[in-house]
């Protein structure tokens, strides 16, 4: 809804985000074309995460923070488990390594094509939704359903459901599926590479906005491979190191609009940062398979993309990354070591970073010699865009301010939905102080 004030001024507030996860408001003031005030308000409540992992034996995280979100989930049992096995001074095998990163592709596989099909590409086509899509290119919504159930089959069978999964845990799995369970799922990722790369041609056709974002990117690079489960910590602007130092780096600070923590990194001394697909592939394009890399050429991409509105061709792209990072892991899959190592307790610290399809996710853990968590530390990827989809919104009304109220709202909440952003996951934290006289 806009409101026009009397000194000329104009409010553009949506009261509730359409097509992203959780409550959000988006809130703009501007006056003969120039932007006065930008805010991203999250108001979903908090849920207090960090609060109630306190007092929990080391062993709870995967299992307590896996219920944040429904569409992520792996990516917080991941990081957590990263983050108590630091904290404790344990290494897991590659055999359980190479099954995070394939628990971790289903995530990727259902979660993009969520996005792209549902979310995203309405706004591409004309559309109010998804249901409105489906009425005219049903084939369309089809194949973006399938491949999620493709995604959602492979958590199914390594994670033992699709939601929350429950063969998580620290130190490795409850069990290893067979190699016959995998080669049974593999009909459905042979499909699901051959939809992924169908999805890289439709949206490479879409309309993008001529839009370029200056900020700095960070994302995760380990040592092979593109990065999904893990890595070092790097960004556009020269940023490197591990990942238990993001606490030193990263900080984290309370603005009055939103119920998420705003992040800077290194002070902010370089402006907003983002994480998510433009930074991954910015950051790591020479790690995609040659499948993916040919895909992302055809499409148009270079070595790196600063267009947020072209984001959807980069998820599509890992997409493919995904479907064929899985179908390699399943190929040379025996499961013939153990499901998991010992993570006996230690007093310390311990930190964990993965890929989250939003960007990476931190986690931070203080344990005590008996192994029971006496701090934590969550940092989402949506909490960490806020600055940035603040400051494309910012420099987006400048430019479309002659636009019709209907169509500037729907190109504002474009831009945010650009970052897929996951309200519920930022939303884990409040700091209360209460001053009694």
């Amino acid at each position: 809804m806009t409101h026009r004030h009397k000194d000329g001024g104009h409010v553009l507030h949506v009261g509730t985000l359409a097509r992203v996860e959780g409550e959000g408001a988006m809130h703009i003031s501007y006056r003969a074309g120039e932007v006065a005030d930008v805010q991203l308000r999250i108001y979903e409540p908090p849920r207090f995460y960090e609060a109630f992992l306190r007092g929990r034996a080391h062993t709870e995280p995967p299992d307590i923070t896996a219920r944040i979100c429904g569409i992520c989930p792996v990516a917080y049992q991941t990081s957590a488990c990263w983050a108590i096995e630091d904290a404790c001074g344990v290494a897991v095998t590659g055999e359980i390594r190479a099954l995070r990163r394939l628990l971790y592709c289903g995530e990727w596989i259902e979660s993009h094509a969520l996005h792209v099909y549902l979310l995203h590409a309405p706004d591409f086509l004309g559309y109010d939704g998804a249901v409105e899509l489906a009425a005219d290119h049903p084939a369309v919504v089809e194949r973006g359903l399938r491949l999620k159930k493709a995604g959602n089959r492979l958590m199914e069978v390594v994670g033992g459901r699709s939601v929350h999964p429950i063969n998580v845990r620290v130190g490795g799995f409850y069990r290893f599926p067979s190699a016959e369970e995998l080669r049974a799922i593999r009909p459905d990722l042979e499909r699901a590479l051959e939809d992924a790369l169908e999805t890289v041609r439709l949206v490479a056709g879409f309309d993008f906005p001529d839009f370029e974002q200056p900020y700095e990117y960070l994302a995760l690079r380990p040592e092979a491979g593109y990065p999904i489960e893990a890595g070092r910590v790097v960004s556009t602007g020269g940023a490197d190191f591990e990942v238990r130092d993001f606490a030193t780096r990263i900080e984290e600070m309370h603005l009055p609009h939103s119920n998420a923590l705003h992040s800077r990194l290194d002070g902010g001394i370089r402006g907003p940062y983002a994480v998510g697909p433009l930074a991954r592939y910015t950051l790591n394009s020479d790690r995609l398979s040659p499948l993916a890399h040919q895909a992302a050429s055809e499409a148009g991409l270079g070595d790196g993309c600063r267009n947020p509105f072209r984001s959807i061709i980069v998820r599509a792209v890992e997409l493919v990354e995904a479907c064929h990072e899985a179908l390699r892991i399943v190929d040379g899959w025996t499961g013939s070591g153990p499901a998991s190592v010992p993570v006996p307790p230690r007093a310390g610290a311990g930190f964990g970073a993965s890929e989250a399809p939003r960007g990476v996710l931190f986690h931070r853990y203080a344990i005590d010699d008996t192994g029971i968590i006496r701090d934590a530390q969550i940092v989402p990827p949506t909490s960490q865009n806020q600055t940035s989809i603040e400051a494309d919104l910012r420099a987006m009304v400048g430019a479309w301010i002659d636009l019709d109220e209907h169509a500037l709202q729907h190109r504002c909440e474009h831009a945010i939905r650009n970052y897929d952003p996951c309200i519920s996951c930022a939303t884990h934290f409040l700091d209360l102080t209460v001053e009694r006289s």
